[in-house]
C-alpha cells in the first residue's frame, strides 16, 4: 500500500507502523506535490481495510479514490474551510455511528485554511475524540495551523521532491525523457500532476496558452479574443468532468442506477465534493493556462540569455530569442500574469473575464 508513496521513505515507514496502532490525529506537513494526498489515501485505506491495507479489496479501492463510505473528505469552499462545514462534515458524523462497521477517517485538505471558528469546532473533536476515529490534516503551510490544533496531532513531514527524482520516476514508468522533463517542470515537482501531464491530452492547456499568446500579440482585439479562448477552454474542461461523478457513484447504486438507501449519506458527500471541484474547475484551468503562458514567455527571455534548449521549462518548444530591447517588456508581461493568478486565487467574486482581458492586453503590449 505505501509503496505508492515514492520518494518519501521515512514518512512511508512511519505510516506503515502507525496504521497498526493509530493515534487519533495527524498533520501531514509538506510542500505542494510532495505526496501528502497519496500518503493520506494509502493511510486511510490501511485504516479502513480489515487486512490493514491489502490493496485489492473493495475497502482499499474505494479509499484510494476518496469514495469509501467511512471516509470523510473536507476541502475549502472558496478561500476558507468554514465553521458550518466542520460542524456538518466533521463534528456531527464523528459522533455518529459509522455508515459501515469499522473506523471513520476524516481528511481535511488545506487545513491551514480553517477559519478561527472552524478551528475551534475541530478542536472539540481533537480534545475528546470519539473511539475508532482518525483525523488527517493536510497542509503545505502547517505552521499556520493554530498551536492548539497542532499540539494535539502527530506530525508527519513530507519533503519536497526534486526535479531529478520526478523525471527519473516518469522515465522509469516508460515516459520519454523530453516529455518527462517537461511534465516535471510544468508540475513544479508535483509527481501526481506530472503523471497527469504525460497523458495524451494532459498538455491541452499549454496549447491554449500558445494560442492565446499568439492572439494577444496581434493587438487589443486579439487580447480580448485570447481571454475568450481561455474562458471557452475552461468551460469545456468543466463540462468534461460530468463522467467522473457517474463513475464515482457507480459502487453505490443498484442495477437500475438508483441510489442504495444505506449509502445515501456517502452519495451526498461525493456529490458535494464534486460540486466544489466543479466550481473550482474553471479557475484551476485558467491558472494552468496562465502558468503555461508565463513559462513560454520565460523561455523566450532565457533563450535571449543563451540558455540551452534542454534547460528550458518547455524543452520540446525551442523558442526564438527575444530582441534585447524586448526583455524588459517580456518581464513585465510575466509580472502581469502573476498578478492575475494571485487575484483569481484570492478573490472568489472576481470576474475572470475582466481580469484575463487586462492581463492579455498587458501581454500584447509586452
Amino acid at each position: 500500500m505505501f509503496d505508492r508513496l515514492t520518494g518519501q521513505n521515512v514518512s512511508a515507514a512511519f505510516l506503515r507502523r502507525a496504521a497498526e496502532r493509530p493515534h487519533h490525529a495527524y498533520v501531514f506537513a509538506g510542500p505542494e506535490g510532495s505526496g501528502k494526498s497519496i500518503g493520506a489515501r494509502a493511510f486511510a485505506a490501511a485504516l479502513l481495510c480489515p487486512d490493514g491495507g491489502c490493496d485489492t479489496c473493495r475497502h482499499c479501492r474505494l479509499a484510494l479514490t476518496d469514495h469509501h463510505p467511512n471516509l470523510f473528505v473536507v476541502e475549502p469552499e472558496g478561500r476558507d474551510i468554514h465553521v458550518d462545514t466542520v460542524r456538518a462534515e466533521v463534528w456531527q458524523p464523528a459522533f455518529r455511528t459509522a455508515p459501515e462497521p469499522g473506523r471513520k477517517v476524516f481528511v481535511l485538505r488545506e487545513a491551514d485554511r480553517l477559519s478561527p471558528a472552524a478551528a475551534d469546532t475541530l478542536l472539540k473533536v481533537l480534545e475528546e475524540p470519539p473511539p475508532e476515529t482518525v483525523l488527517l490534516l493536510l497542509s503545505a503551510r502547517a505552521h499556520e495551523l493554530p498551536p492548539t490544533v497542532w499540539s494535539r496531532c502527530h506530525i508527519v513531514t513530507f519533503a519536497a521532491l526534486s526535479e531529478t527524482f520526478v523525471v527519473a520516476t516518469l522515465v522509469g514508468e516508460g515516459v520519454p525523457d523530453v516529455r518527462a522533463r517537461l511534465a516535471a517542470r510544468l508540475a513544479g515537482g508535483n509527481l501526481g500532476r506530472a503523471r497527469r501531464l504525460t497523458a495524451d491530452d494532459g498538455l491541452t492547456f499549454r496549447s491554449v496558452a500558445l494560442e492565446a499568446l499568439g492572439l494577444a500579440a496581434t493587438g487589443a482585439p486579439g487580447a480580448l479574443a485570447a481571454a475568450d479562448r481561455v474562458l471557452g477552454a475552461a468551460g469545456d474542461y468543466r463540462k468534461g468532468m460530468k463522467a467522473e461523478l457517474e463513475q464515482a457513484l457507480a459502487p453505490f447504486v443498484d442495477e437500475r442506477g438508483r441510489p442504495e438507501e444505506s449509502y445515501r449519506g456517502a452519495i451526498r458527500r461525493i456529490e458535494i465534493r464534486f460540486q466544489r471541484r466543479e466550481r473550482r474547475a474553471e479557475r484551476d484551468y485558467i491558472d494552468w493556462v496562465l502558468l503555461a503562458a508565463s513559462a513560454i514567455v520565460r523561455d523566450r527571455i532565457a533563450a535571449e540569455a543563451g540558455v540551452a534548449d534542454a534547460d528550458l521549462i518547455n524543452p520540446d518548444l525551442p523558442p526564438d530569442p527575444l530582441d534585447r530591447g524586448d526583455v524588459g517588456r517580456a518581464g513585465e508581461g510575466i509580472g502581469a500574469i502573476e498578478v492575475t493568478r494571485a487575484a483569481l486565487a484570492d478573490d472568489v467574486n472576481l470576474n475572470p473575464r475582466l481580469v484575463l482581458e487586462g492581463a492579455f492586453l498587458q501581454l500584447g503590449g509586452a
